[in-house]
């Protein structure tokens, strides 16, 4: 009981819920090739696929916080691989924070992708 009650003001801060937040047409997504070093700013709308190297990134949602609270946009990817002769394979289904890239990673050896934020 003693846990409940030093755990509960911690619950004010919790960061804000997708559901709870504004609802956007598209996201700025940012992407990685670690192996080239090359990198790529890119838009994608809500429901649209974008390939990047050998990632299938579709964006089934993205949301930000009203303008009276912290800034925060959060988008809801799905992330596929497809190497050349073996099965496509799912890399990342989840939400992505913008504020903290590290919260919800795609773990790739070869690729990152994180979210900037959301755009109408």
């Amino acid at each position: 009981m003693a846990a409940a009650a030093v755990l509960a003001p911690l619950a004010v801060h919790a960061a804000p819920v997708p559901s709870q937040m504004i609802e956007q047409q598209a996201a700025k997504l940012q992407w990685l090739d670690k192996v080239t070093a090359r990198t790529s700013t890119f838009a994608i709308k809500v429901g649209e696929t974008k390939a990047m190297g050998s990632l299938r990134i579709t964006l089934r949602a993205c949301r930000e916080n009203p303008p009276i609270e912290t800034p925060e946009s959060a988008a809801f990817l799905e992330v596929v691989e497809i190497k050349p002769g073996e099965q496509a394979e799912q890399a990342f289904s989840g939400w992505m924070f913008a504020s903290s890239p590290a919260l919800s990673a795609m773990e790739n050896p070869i690729y990152d992708v994180w979210v900037l934020g959301c755009e109408q």
